[in-house]
């Protein structure tokens, strides 16, 4: 699995000089090929430290550097469902206060509104359960504001408060 994905914001801000930059990690590198040609063509090569790992390491990292506390406004994560309690509380160290961190594949194919599994198929079931632990774990994280987004597999969109 891997946290592949960064929502670009407007490129003309990429393009100026604008401390703007994005950190993209991802194991599989072919999914950053795939938008390389268009990075390119936007001109924000440049601006985009694009990481071949997977993500948990990296992360740590940029907690031992200095300096990377706070500094981040934005996390977009589709990763192993299994961590996402872990990236949860790597992103809110690095993701300051008022930024928001996006988690995707919360609804699980819309399993997580069967927790007992009725109907589900076998092979769903334990990513399910990891999905309905991780949205009540973070439903009840008193340091972001939350909304579950039912676009595509669900999104929930968290708002780092304190």
């Amino acid at each position: 699995m891997e946290m592949p994905e960064v929502i670009v914001p407007n490129p003309h801000l990429l393009q100026s000089d604008h401390l703007l930059k994005i950190t993209a990690i991802d194991p599989k590198a072919e999914w950053y090929e795939v938008g390389l040609p268009f990075i390119k063509k936007a001109g924000v090569e440049h601006k985009i430290d694009f990481v071949h790992s997977i993500a948990l390491p990296v992360l740590d990292d940029l907690l031992l550097q200095g300096g990377n506390e706070g500094s981040f406004d934005f996390a977009f994560v589709d990763a192993d469902k299994n961590n996402y309690g872990n990236y949860h509380e790597r992103l809110m160290k690095l993701v300051r206060i008022g930024g928001v961190i996006v988690y995707d594949n919360v609804l699980w194919g819309g399993t997580v509104a069967s927790p007992d599994g009725d109907g589900v198929p076998d092979h769903m079931k334990e990513i399910m359960a990891m999905a309905i632990e991780f949205n009540g774990r973070i439903a009840g994280d008193d340091r972001v504001e939350i909304c579950v987004a039912p676009v595509g597999d669900g999104l929930t969109i968290c708002r780092r408060i304190s």
